[in-house]
């Protein structure tokens, strides 16, 4: 008889059924996701485990086990740059332009070093972050240390996922395969690369908030927030109240955000002319949605970074940024 596969004891932990099926301890995460990024499972235990999961729902401790085994794989430079905020885009828009990006903007041009990293392609009809900043005119690095080039350049970067992991880019164009989202597109988020202290996510299904939450508090992340976002990115709805769940320094605390929009209603952006993006920085074009998704962001960000101690202030102290910027050209070096 053939000796099962050295990876089957995961698969088995997470199928034997609705009594004994159990989640992974974060040490078993760990292994399992190791040996995954090493190239050391086979396609079919791989659509097997991602499937099982994504039934179950992953738990904290798994995505936790998951990023330790990502970032030990990881092949950066032995000396990095120091980065604020890490923010993540794996989701893509659709309904209304990325108007996240500005949101780092006004970061980086207030002095903190802001990092992004994300995919595209593995949902059809929407619109990925690479692309909207190709069109404004920032550069994609094409690596680790092009990418901490970027940010000493203009305090930020944006770096796509198969430079930083090349399996977990591999996992995430599993979708239109397996049909459904994985637990790849959770652990991706969480990566932080550059170890910044204070992480902002969001997710699409208000279910994901507590794992997200959960997961950065065992990986000893220092600050770190997340938010239904629009389309699932971090991004603010403004025509709706936003419940944040946060980890400052240890402590967990939860806020309730009031709508900045008097009217709840979203319009769908037929056009998604990411030529509105910079006539909007410019002041040329005026858009109540655009600016208040902007600011709401922003306010959540410098709460969660600890430059503001309460939502009232850290709102007013966003739209005072978003006043102040500089207009003259979006993609200006900082």
């Amino acid at each position: 008889m053939t000796e099962p596969h050295p990876f089957a004891r995961f698969i088995k932990i997470l199928g034997r059924g609705k009594t004994l099926t159990r989640s992974l301890t974060i040490e078993e995460a760990e292994e399992a996701m190791g040996m995954i990024v090493a190239g050391e499972v086979l396609p079919e235990q791989i659509g097997a485990f991602l499937m099982l999961l994504r039934i179950k729902e992953e738990s904290g401790e798994e995505i936790a086990g998951f990023v330790r085994a990502v970032r030990a794989s990881m092949k950066r430079p032995s000396s990095l740059p120091v980065v604020d905020v890490d923010w993540s885009s794996y989701a893509g828009k659709r309904r209304q332009l990325p108007w996240f990006i500005l949101v780092t903007q006004i970061l980086a041009r207030n002095g903190w070093r802001v990092f992004m990293h994300g995919t595209e392609g593995h949902t059809a009809g929407r619109l990925y972050t690479r692309e909207a900043l190709a069109r404004i005119g920032f550069p994609v690095a094409g690596g680790f240390s092009e990418a901490a080039a970027h940010i000493a350049e203009r305090n930020f970067a944006y770096l796509p996922l198969e430079h930083i992991s090349p399996k977990l880019a591999e996992l995430i164009e599993l979708r239109p395969i397996l049909g459904l989202r994985s637990p790849v597109h959770t652990l991706a988020r969480m990566i932080n690369p550059f170890d910044a202290p204070c992480a902002m996510q969001a997710v699409f299904h208000p279910g994901y908030m507590k794992i997200h939450r959960d997961a950065a508090l065992l990986l000893g992340m220092k600050r770190m927030s997340v938010f239904r976002g629009e389309g699932g990115e971090i991004e603010r709805r403004p025509n709706k109240s936003c419940d944040v769940m946060t980890i400052m320094d240890g402590t967990l605390i939860e806020d309730r955000w009031p709508a900045i929009l008097s009217d709840p209603r979203l319009t769908q952006d037929e056009s998604m002319d990411l030529d509105r993006m910079e006539a909007l920085w410019r002041g040329e074009v005026t858009d109540d949605y655009a600016v208040a998704a902007v600011t709401g962001t922003l306010a959540i960000a410098l709460k969660t970074m600890g430059i503001d101690g309460d939502c009232e202030s850290a709102q007013k102290h966003a739209e005072y940024l978003w006043s102040q910027r500089d207009r003259s050209r979006l993609a200006a070096v900082a």
